[in-house]
C-alpha cells in the first residue's frame, strides 16, 4: 500500500514539474520563431500600406523607414520573452519617426516585470510617479550638430547625497553609468518617439534623469552615476537615489516668472496676466489646446470688452504647451486679420472603411466626434459628407491620398478655400509667441497658422514639429496563434500648413531664432519676455 502511494506520490510530482516547465518556458517564449517572423512581415506590409510619409521629414532626419524597419527584423524574430518582444516592438514602431505613435499595453497581452508609471492604452507622462533623480538637464540648442546636456535644475537638499560635490547649473553631462553621453544617446535613441532632431533632443535630456519603462531596465540601476564637467574643466562623479517626485522639493532654477505682471485668472487651457503698470498688453500663459478652450477664449473676451482691453498687444507663451484642438477659435479671436487654416487628408488604406464607420457611429450617436470644435462646426456632418463622397470615391478609384481639405472639416466644409474671418469680437492689437520644442501637434498648427499667414511675430524656438489628421491603433496578434501582443499605431493622414507643406516634421520656423543655452538658461525666458515686450513697444 504504502509503495503505490509512493510511486502516486511521484507520479503527481513528475506531473507538477512537467507542468512547471511547460508554463514557465510557454511565459518565456510567447510565440514561435515563425510567428514572429509573420509578425514582422505584417507590421512592414501594413506601414508600407497604412502610413501617411511625410517626404519632407525623411528628407531632413535622412530617414528610410523601410530599412529602418528591416534593421531589427532579426531582434523581432529572436525575442524568446515578453521583455525582448516588446522592446523590439517599439523599436520597429519608432523607425517611423512620428512622436505621436507609441505601442502600449493591452489585457492578455505582453507582461514586463517594471511598468512604473504605466497605464494600458497609454504611456506615461510628466507628473506620474515615474522615480526620478533629484536633478535635471536641458540642452544647450547654440551650436546645430553640437549640442550637448547640461545640468538644469536640482533637489534643495541635494547635498544630503553628494557631499560638498555640489553640481552648479550649467555643468556638462558626460557619462551615465560609466557610459559616455554619446555612446548612451545613440543607444537609447531607437526607443525615443521624436519627429525633429530638436524635439529627440529635448526629451532626451527630459527623460535622462527618470527611470521608466518606457527604456529597457539594462539602462538602470538602483541608483544613477553621472560624470559631470564643470565649466573650468574639472571632471567630478555624483550618484544619486531614484525618488518619487512627490519626494523632491526642486531648487527651481530656470522656472518661468512674469514680473510686473498679475494674474486675472487661471484656466485649464491659459493662464491670463494683466501688467501692474497700465502698460497696454496682455499675456496669455497658454498650457494647450484644451477641451474647455471654448469656454476659456469667451471668458478671456467677455472680460477684455468689460476692462477695455481689446486694443491690447498679447504676448502668448507657449514655450510649456501640448497640443489639443480648437486652436481656429481661438485665432480668430486674438488676431484682427482673416487667414488661411492648417488643412489635412487621409491615406486611403484597408483601414479607411472601418474607420468611416467608427466616425459614422460617432455621428448617429451624436457623440462629439475628435474633430469637433463645438459651436463653431455643424456637429459633424461636413466631416460625414466628406468621408462618405469624396474619401469613398478616392478609395474606390485606388488613390493612395484623399484629397486635402480644411483640417478635418471642423471649422469649415470640404470645398471651403479654407479662409476664416476674425471673430466678430477680437483684439486689435500686434501679437507676439513665445516657442520652444517642449510641445507641438496642435500647437504644431497654432505656431504654423501664425507664421504662415504672418499674424504675428514668433520668437524662442521651432515647436517639436509633429502633427497628423488621424491615427489608427489596432490590437496586434500574432498571425498564426492569434494571441494578443500590444496596442499598435499608424499615422493615416497629413497635416497641410497654410503655406501648402506637410507638416509632420517640418514645423514652422520662428521670426527670431533664439536657442537655448547653458549661458542663457537661468535668464532664458526672462529674455524671451522682454525681447517680446521690446517688439511690441511697450517695454
Amino acid at each position: 500500500m504504502s509503495d503505490n502511494l509512493s510511486i502516486l506520490h511521484y507520479r503527481f510530482l513528475f506531473i507538477f514539474v512537467i507542468v512547471l516547465f511547460f508554463s514557465i518556458n510557454l511565459k518565456a517564449d510567447t510565440s514561435s520563431s515563425e510567428d514572429r517572423v509573420a509578425l514582422f512581415d505584417y507590421l512592414l506590409a501594413k506601414t508600407m500600406e497604412r502610413e501617411s510619409f511625410s517626404p519632407i521629414k525623411n528628407q531632413k532626419l535622412g530617414l528610410d523607414v523601410k530599412k529602418e524597419m528591416l534593421r531589427f527584423r532579426e531582434e523581432l524574430i529572436a525575442a524568446d520573452t515578453d521583455e525582448k518582444l516588446y522592446y523590439a516592438l517599439v523599436k520597429i514602431s519608432n523607425s517611423r519617426k512620428d512622436r505621436h505613435l507609441k505601442v502600449s499595453l493591452v489585457e492578455g497581452g505582453l507582461t514586463l516585470p517594471d511598468t512604473t508609471g504605466v497605464e494600458l492604452h497609454n504611456y506615461p507622462e510628466p507628473g506620474s510617479s515615474i522615480p526620478h533623480a533629484p536633478i535635471r538637464f536641458s540642452v544647450d540648442f547654440g551650436t546645430p550638430g553640437q549640442y550637448f546636456v547640461f545640468v538644469s535644475d536640482y533637489s534643495k537638499n541635494i547635498g544630503d547625497f553628494v557631499g560638498g560635490n555640489l553640481p552648479e547649473i550649467g555643468d556638462k553631462l558626460l557619462a551615465v553609468n560609466g557610459q559616455s553621453i554619446d555612446a548612451y544617446r545613440k543607444e537609447i535613441e531607437p526607443f525615443h518617439r521624436y519627429s525633429t532632431i530638436n524635439g529627440f533632443w529635448w526629451k532626451f535630456a527630459f527623460w535622462i534623469p527618470q527611470k521608466s519603462y518606457q527604456f529597457p531596465p539594462r539602462f538602470y540601476q538602483e541608483s544613477v552615476t553621472y560624470l559631470l564637467e564643470r565649466r573650468t574643466g574639472e571632471r567630478y562623479s555624483i550618484t544619486l537615489p531614484y525618488l518619487l517626485p512627490d519626494k523632491i522639493d526642486w531648487a527651481g532654477f530656470g522656472e518661468r516668472r512674469y514680473p510686473a505682471f498679475r494674474l486675472v485668472f487661471a484656466a485649464q487651457t491659459f493662464d491670463f496676466y494683466r501688467r501692474d503698470d497700465g502698460k497696454r498688453v496682455i499675456l496669455l500663459d497658454w498650457h494647450g489646446f484644451r477641451s474647455s478652450l471654448i469656454s476659456d477664449v469667451d471668458r478671456l473676451m467677455d472680460y477684455s470688452v468689460k476692462h477695455n482691453l481689446i486694443d491690447h498687444a498679447i504676448i502668448f507663451d507657449a514655450t510649456r504647451s501640448g497640443g489639443g484642438s480648437k486652436g481656429a477659435y481661438a485665432i480668430q479671436r486674438l488676431s484682427p486679420k482673416p487667414f488661411k487654416t492648417t488643412f489635412g487628408n487621409l491615406r486611403l488604406s484597408d483601414v479607411i472603411p472601418e474607420f468611416i464607420k467608427k466616425k459614422q457611429k460617432e455621428f448617429e450617436k451624436k457623440t462629439v466626434l475628435d474633430s469637433g470644435v463645438g459651436e463653431v462646426m455643424d456637429q459633424g456632418q461636413w466631416l460625414i459628407d466628406w468621408l462618405e463622397d469624396d474619401v469613398t470615391k478616392g478609395l474606390k478609384a485606388g488613390q493612395s491620398y484623399s484629397n486635402n481639405v480644411p483640417f478635418k472639416c471642423a471649422h469649415l466644409p470640404k470645398y471651403s478655400d479654407g479662409i476664416l474671418k476674425p471673430a466678430k469680437v477680437h483684439f486689435r492689437g500686434p501679437l507676439v509667441c513665445l516657442l520652444s520644442p517642449y510641445g507641438g501637434s496642435h500647437l504644431d498648427q497654432f505656431s504654423s497658422i501664425v507664421f504662415d499667414n504672418r499674424l504675428g511675430h514668433t520668437m524662442g524656438m521651432p515647436a517639436g514639429g509633429y502633427s497628423n489628421t488621424w491615427e489608427w491603433e489596432e490590437t496586434l496578434v500574432f498571425p498564426i496563434s492569434k494571441k494578443p501582443i500590444i496596442r499598435y499605431m499608424w499615422s493615416i493622414g497629413h497635416t497641410i500648413r497654410p503655406n501648402g507643406e506637410i507638416l509632420e516634421g517640418n514645423p514652422a520656423q520662428v521670426n527670431e531664432y533664439i536657442p537655448l543655452t547653458r549661458d542663457n538658461y537661468l535668464t532664458y525666458h526672462k529674455m524671451l519676455l522682454s525681447r517680446a515686450m521690446n517688439k511690441l513697444g511697450v517695454e
